[in-house]
This record gives C-alpha cells, structure tokens and sequence, in this order.
C-alpha cells in the first residue's frame, strides 16, 4: 500500500480534541468534542492560508495533500520532492502547494507547530518534522510527541512563548479543522499522500513518473 487511507467525518474530528498544551509537561485535556464542534461552530477556513513555493506565473501547478503523520508522506518528502523541488519548483517550472491532512491529534499538534513559523519557515520546519517522523511519533504518548515536536521547532528558531501562543490558539486549531474537512471534500481527498497537478487527480508516484506527468504537461 503506497498511500494511508483518509478517516473522515465524525470518527476522525474526534481525534483531533485535546490541543491546549501549554507546556510539554503539561496536563493534555482531553475534549474530543472540542474538534467535532469546528463543524457546526462559527469557524472561518478561509483565514488559514495554502503554503507555496515556486514562482507564481509558473505553467504547472501541483497541490499536495499530506498528513505529517503518514509514513508514505514522509517517504515523499525524502526521497521525490526534493528532486522535484530542485528540478522544477526552484526553476520556475512548477508552483507547489502544500495542504495538510489530519488523521489524528498528532498531526493537527505538527501542522500548528510549522506553521507556527510563519510562512517563510513553514517548508523548514516541515522538512524537520518529516525526517524525524518515526521519533517523535514513536512513545504514542502526547505529552511524549507534543515535546519531541517542540524540540525540533526549538531548532528552527521558535521559542517556549511562541509555541505556547500558537498551541494554545483554539480558534485557529477549529479553523485548520474546517480547512482540512473543506479541501477534503471539494478536491475528493481519500489517502494520502494525493496530488492534484493542474486540477487532475493523482496517487503517490516515483520522481520518474511525476517527472512523465510533468514533462508533458509543460510541453504540451
């Protein structure tokens, strides 16, 4: 199997509850209501903004959808985007966006944490979070993973303030809820990792066959 499938609806919203950490060896409450309610609650999806890189005016367009807890996502980011990124988004050839996808909790933490950033270090500390994958997501425990990603945040330049605010932002944390859910939905979303290039929908691939796909899209 080369992508992890999508959980969604209800299940999967109540995964997500439990996102006030104020320190990593805090108390997690645990409110698995809390995420389901960013469906039915006054959120605003439209305040969470797509991360990009490459050229604006670029021929192609390719959107990821991603969850920094899938095993396959990480595999991509090892070992296919960075040739992509050096041969077509850096060239101009291809503007990339990156969307997140939340199975679980953890995800959600990882998600608010790059972006925690801003968006000028957003793909960094994703960089960061995808090659240390299999650490911070091995305890199983959230006070465990919850530290591990403020580490590698730490090394990136966050601070203990910065990460507080951003984690303990609830509205924001609805809104990438109803973000994620909204993307999902219209773009038909199921597994991850998933790709629209130029609108048309693709599964996990090799540098090779992205490379097909690519090359005749910007010749043709």
């Amino acid at each position: 199997m080369l992508r992890r499938n999508l959980i969604t609806g209800g299940v999967a919203a109540a995964g997500l509850g439990a996102w006030a950490l104020t320190r990593p060896d805090a108390a997690l409450p645990v409110d698995p209501l809390m995420a389901a309610n960013a469906q039915t609650a006054s959120t605003d999806p439209s305040s969470i903004m797509d991360m990009v890189q490459g050229s604006a005016d670029a021929p192609v367009e390719i959107i990821e959808y991603a969850s920094f807890t899938c095993p396959h996502c990480a595999n991509f980011h090892a070992n296919v985007y960075p040739q992509l990124k050096a041969d077509y988004i850096d060239t101009g050839k291809v503007r990339f966006v990156y969307r997140e996808v939340y199975f679980d909790r953890f995800g959600l933490w990882a998600s608010i944490i790059a972006r925690c950033g801003g968006e000028m270090r957003f793909f960094g500390i994703a960089d960061l979070i995808y090659e240390k994958q299999r650490a911070w997501t091995a305890s199983g425990d959230p006070a465990t993973i919850v530290n591990e990603l403020r580490k590698l945040a730490k090394t990136a330049g966050l601070t203990d303030e910065m990460l507080d605010e951003c984690l303990n932002d609830e509205k924001n944390a609805q809104n990438l809820v109803s973000w994620y859910q909204a993307n999902a939905e219209r773009d038909d979303v199921r597994s991850t990792p998933s790709f629209l290039i130029d609108g048309e929908k693709y599964a996990n691939m090799s540098y090779d066959e992205f490379k097909t796909v690519l090359d005749e899209k910007i010749g043709g």
